[in-house]
């Protein structure tokens, strides 16, 4: 039993880290693309206005 809730909590663990990971590597990117981090998302200015 203890080896299936360590399981558990290592999994866990593992999708957090990499969701925090990933969303940091998404913030990068956009700052490199000269886009404004606003929350959750990439905001850029790049698309002619017609």
């Amino acid at each position: 039993m203890f080896r299936l809730l360590r399981l558990v909590i290592f999994t866990a663990g593992a999708f957090i880290a990499g969701v925090l990971t990933e969303r940091s590597n998404a913030q990068a990117n956009c700052e490199a693309a000269n886009g404004n981090w606003t929350q959750q998302m990439c905001i850029r200015s790049d698309i002619p206005h017609d």
